[in-house]
């Protein structure tokens, strides 16, 4: 048996031993990670698989991930207070559980690289983002919106990063990152809950001279906090119980434009494929609706 065949063989018995967490729909467990246990509404397609972000055994955020365009949907998570300084070193990993009808529910670091090709038809690998001048992988759930080093390091996985143009990555939007988490640090009193994601319009990574990734054209992120400090500045308050925001992943014109939750849901109906009932939260992240959800 030669060394490659041994690669294979270890690689097939690594994703039978552990169990699914690509779901149909996601479980309760995972639904913690949403307001209200509640998906965005609106986006369905047959290549969008939702998968439950487990890490050291536990579930830590979840992804609505495009098995043909190889990049994220958007992810959804909730905010930790923190200094925003990353304290981890992890090697970027992958999902066994998009490749195969397995029982593998953990992000696995990646196996040597002549193991890739057996799973790259439905995620991306290391090196669809090597040998590239001008994108980085850019987390939707970034490390810095994360307290405990387990969750910082569950950042670190394929299906949580898009190719973002360098200078927007390290520029704008990673001061955008910045801004949420000071912000929700400093007037968000109970959970805050974040769901962050892109538009497309066809550019793609290639590879071979075949699509590989597809090149986000926006990103875009919104958060939900219900339970806020109402003595706030006013210019903090009037960002609360949700506010959003989007940007153009390019070198120039890339600024960061805050807005309601209404106006990011109308710019996404217009430039993205979803429906008419799009809405990234339950009840626009009203407490009102809230409270009348549970009671009922």
């Amino acid at each position: 048996m030669d060394h490659r065949t041994v690669l294979l063989v270890f690689f097939c018995f690594l994703l039978v031993t552990v169990r699914s967490e690509v779901q149909k729909d996601f479980s309760p467990e995972c639904r913690e990670f949403m307001y209200m246990g509640t998906p965005p509404r609106g986006l369905e397609n047959r290549s969008l698989k939702k998968i439950c972000q487990r890490y050291n055994g536990k579930p830590r955020y979840v992804t609505l991930y495009d098995v043909v365009d190889h990049i994220p949907v958007y992810s959804a998570y909730t905010f930790k207070r923190s200094d925003g300084f990353k304290k981890v070193d992890v090697p970027w990993m992958f999902e066994p559980q998009l490749s195969t009808e397995s029982d593998s529910g953990e992000m696995q670091p990646f196996p040597p690289n002549d193991v890739h090709d057996s799973f790259s038809d439905a995620q991306a690998i290391l090196e669809d983002y090597s040998n590239i001048v001008d994108f980085e992988r850019g987390h939707l759930n970034p490390d810095e919106h994360q307290a405990h080093p387990d969750d910082k390091a569950a950042t670190y996985t394929l299906t949580n990063v898009v190719p973002q143009v360098r200078e927007f990555n390290v520029g704008h939007w990673k001061q955008h990152e910045h801004i949420i988490r000071r912000r929700l640090n400093n007037f968000c009193r109970g959970k805050a809950y974040i769901v962050t994601g892109v538009t497309t319009s066809g550019r793609m990574i290639r590879r071979y001279n075949i699509d590989r990734v597809a090149i986000p054209t926006y990103l875009w992120s919104a958060y939900c906090c219900v339970d806020y400090d109402h003595n706030a500045p006013f210019d903090e308050r009037s960002k609360f119980p949700v506010f959003a925001a989007h940007g153009l992943n390019e070198k120039e014109g890339a600024e960061v434009i805050e807005m309601s939750v209404q106006q990011l849901e109308d710019f996404l109906k217009k430039n993205t494929f979803v429906d008419k009932r799009f809405q990234i939260f339950f009840g626009n992240c009203e407490p009102n609706d809230a409270i009348m959800a549970v009671q009922t």
